[in-house]
């Protein structure tokens, strides 16, 4: 029968153009081309028209096994392609594990971290704690718990960032003090704490101002605590900070929360006093502020001045990494520059 011939034909053609094939995209092209709506097989079975009753059943089983086998031959070299494609790509990318691997570089602690937790550590073995607050805080605790009156020039609004009237973004990490002397119970001893984090200023940004810029506070609150107290944990600090040979000198000063006030010089480490660029000749450089706390701050706070006093400070890890390293521009600290972070690897 002329259809029967004809379909085949078709088989033998398939099953040769099948092993021909060298990809599987050529296979995905001859399916289409003998088993797609408009294939090869279709065609001969448009003529079924022509074909007598009686054979029909006939050929009709003869295009179906013709189907049958077309298909399976193509899913046979597709998967041979497949394997073989597979093969070839495993022995390209072949790994030699006895090459030595390559080093994958680690991260480090920013700087500005790494003098934090130097400062936290120090305070830690001292028998300090760390106390932290929220950046957002009240008009009363950033100002009014610190004795800073409603006319003080700090409140001026060219100074703080405000939210409402009554919420802003802290302009130091007083008011975390604040909170805490009056959530203190000094029948359990005394209060010993450094409060260290983020503070805002309205400032115009450049080589030595921030807008943002990180700050350490620290507060001593019990009985029978003098000046000297204090200038012994500065001295501390300063030999930590700069190097045992560092010597300190207290000069008078003025702060709403501390009475008396002192500023904190550190002897020049770079000329060791004989005057240079750095300390602008004077050998000397101030690193912090400090005194001895104010009883109207005791006393907003339920502490009797009369029995209790304690002593204050306030530095800047920024600044102190700037004098410790030589930096010029606050600005290199917040611009992600791996060539400039990179220079200070955190040692031991």
């Amino acid at each position: 029968m002329e259809m029967e011939e004809k379909l085949a034909q078709l088989l033998a053609e398939a099953v040769k153009d099948i092993d021909q094939a060298a990809s599987v995209k050529e296979i995905e092209a001859i399916r289409i081309g003998y088993l797609g709506k408009k294939g090869q097989l279709t065609s001969v079975l448009k003529g079924m028209k022509d074909v007598s009753p009686q054979d029909r059943p006939i050929i009709g089983k003869k295009a179906n096994e013709v189907r049958d086998q077309v298909t399976q031959t193509l899913t046979d070299k597709k998967e041979a392609l497949e394997k073989e494609a597979l093969e070839k790509q495993l022995e390209s990318e072949t790994i030699d594990v006895t090459l030595p691997g390559r080093q994958v570089k680690k991260g480090q602690t920013h700087i500005l971290t790494q003098i934090m937790e130097k400062m936290e550590d120090m305070f830690l073995g001292m028998g300090y704690e760390i106390v932290e607050g929220t950046e957002v805080e009240t008009d009363y605790y950033n100002f009014e718990r610190v004795n800073l009156p409603q006319d003080h020039p700090a409140r001026d609004m060219q100074d703080t960032f405000y939210i409402t009237p009554e919420l802003l973004l802290r302009t130091h990490t007083s008011p975390v003090q604040a909170r805490a002397l009056e959530k203190h119970d000094f029948s359990k001893g005394p209060l010993k704490m450094i409060s260290p984090g983020k503070v805002y200023r309205r400032d115009t940004d450049d080589a030595t101002h921030s807008h943002q810029f990180h700050q350490i506070e620290g507060l001593v609150i019990d009985k029978h605590v003098t000046m000297a107290d204090l200038k012994g944990t500065l001295e501390l600090l300063a030999k930590k900070m700069f190097g045992e040979e560092r010597d300190i000198r207290l000069r008078p000063s003025y702060f709403p929360f501390t009475e008396p006030s002192v500023e904190v010089d550190v002897r020049c480490f770079k000329c060791d006093g004989k005057g240079c660029s750095v300390c602008k000749q004077t050998g000397w450089i101030e690193i912090l502020g400090a005194g001895m706390t104010h009883p109207e701050v005791l006393e907003m706070s339920g502490v009797d001045s009369t029995v209790y006093g304690g002593f204050a400070f306030g530095l800047g890890p920024d600044r102190m990494a700037m004098l410790k390293y030589g930096v010029e521009d606050i600005r290199q600290f917040y611009l992600n520059d791996q060539r400039f972070l990179g220079q200070f690897k955190r040692k031991g």
